[in-house]
């Protein structure tokens, strides 16, 4: 057990290293650009998105921070494809963002919202960057229309496969969440200080028996997920492939030529000569 580290893209792990205001201060000012000096304070939020009315989609978010600026950060980590993730994270921004005014106040209540997306999966295929940041902008000129809002996404499958020294903060912090091994955890948070007090608090929660019950159980229960969605796709593929052959046979029937049948349906000539055995 004493060898034992929690995952840190598991985001049970994340959030309870987010619960480490050192940590937390690093990862903000990382991935938005800033000095962590310029960061006076941050809180961790209820994660519990408001509902206006009993029917609103719930919204529960990763990690909910407010910085001393009253800007809202929600910070999610997604594991699993979501090949929507873009209109997700949207509608969660957008529930955060709508969530701060309240009957009969004024529109200047309302402060920036930013999501933050570590994603486990490629979520942009034509792009080779890991990292990416959005905002409203307008088409040609380019300008804001809007610095309320703003998305960061790292995708974590992007991350080059060596540390260099001159490593950007984001890169550091995003090498340190795919990490695994002690040797990478002890690399990489010697580079910086808040990544230190980073995997300090991932040291501490992984020898914590109870943490580790909890870990274990959401690590589980996204293995479960990821298989199930694997099996369903397979037989997904199977029946779409019996598809495929069910037409073939009909096409056969019906007289068509066997290259024709090859063009309309993948297939080689090889399994459609096969087929014709099928046909009475």
């Amino acid at each position: 057990m004493n060898n034992f580290l929690m995952k840190p893209k598991i985001d049970f792990a994340f959030k309870e290293i987010m619960n480490d205001e050192k940590a937390r201060t690093g990862f903000l000012a990382a991935v938005l650009h800033l000095d962590p000096a310029d960061i006076k304070s941050t809180r961790i939020l209820n994660p519990y998105l408001r509902q206006t009315h009993a029917d609103d989609k719930l919204g529960i978010l990763d990690v909910r921070i407010l910085m001393n600026d009253d800007t809202e950060i929600d910070t999610e980590v997604q594991l699993s494809e979501l090949k929507v993730w873009s209109d997700r994270s949207l509608f969660y921004a957008a529930k955060m963002y709508t969530d701060q005014i309240k009957p009969g106040q004024k529109y200047n209540v309302f402060k920036k919202c930013v999501s933050i997306n570590i994603l486990d999966f490629i979520l942009f295929e034509d792009e080779n960057d890991f990292y990416s940041c959005f905002h409203i902008l307008e088409d040609t000129r380019h300008f804001k229309y809007t610095d309320k809002m703003e998305f960061h996404v790292i995708e974590l499958p992007k991350l080059p496969a060596e540390l260099k020294e001159n490593s950007s903060r984001v890169e550091l912090w995003a090498k340190f969440i795919n990490a695994e091994e002690t040797e990478e955890f002890n690399m990489i948070a010697e580079k910086d200080p808040y990544i230190q007090s980073a995997y300090d608090q991932l040291q501490r929660i992984s020898q914590d028996e109870q943490k580790r019950f909890e870990y274990e159980a959401r690590e589980k229960a996204i293995l479960d997920y990821n298989q199930g969605m694997y099996e369903a796709e397979q037989r997904g593929e199977k029946r779409g492939e019996q598809r495929i052959r069910n037409t073939a046979r009909k096409l056969l029937s019906l007289g068509v030529d066997v290259k024709i049948i090859a063009e309309s349906t993948d297939l080689s000539i090889a399994e459609i000569e096969a087929l014709k055995n099928d046909i009475v």
